[in-house]
């Protein structure tokens, strides 16, 4: 009975061994918190983590890849062939990014103004078209009061 507990501990020792052979033991680490960061920012803070970015999706072609919006983060969560050698992705850190624009409208995606990086860019967006109405009143008034002055006999 002996003999056969031992050889079973032997088993499970070595299946044991298979498995970290092929898996790794590598060091766990969570993807660093850069949702609602652009791209290249998020790269950036990816980068001084000690791992890499890499674009999983992609929705939208508007802005240019550094100024998307990062929606997720996560750890990659797969086996990568490394020229003959399966290993895990270690250091690797998936992103998904919004090219949409910075805000979501009723014509077109993009963050939600529920969401921090929406609703500041809604405000930002508000503020420019604010100036850009008052700038086109300004205009107006002026036509206005040249007209007035053109048009006045007798003066």
């Amino acid at each position: 009975m002996k003999k056969l507990i031992v050889v079973g501990t032997g088993a499970a020792v070595a299946t044991g061994a298979a498995v970290s052979l092929l898996f790794g033991s590598g060091l766990a680490a969570a993807a660093p918190d850069v949702v609602g960061q652009t791209y290249s920012d998020a790269s950036a803070a990816i980068e001084d983590s000690g791992a890499s970015a890499k674009v999983a999706v992609t929705v939208g072609s508007k802005l240019s890849q550094g100024d998307c919006i990062v929606t997720n983060a996560w750890d990659a969560p797969f086996v990568r062939d490394g020229g003959g050698e399966f290993g895990h992705a270690d250091g690797e850190v998936m992103v998904a990014l919004n090219c949409d624009g910075a805000h979501a409208t009723a014509n077109h995606s993009g963050a939600s103004i529920a969401s921090p990086a929406g609703r500041e860019a809604k405000a930002a967006d508000d503020l420019e078209a604010a100036k850009q109405a008052y700038a086109e009143q300004q205009a107006q008034l002026a036509e206005q009061e040249g007209l007035a002055e053109a048009s006045t006999p007798d003066e």
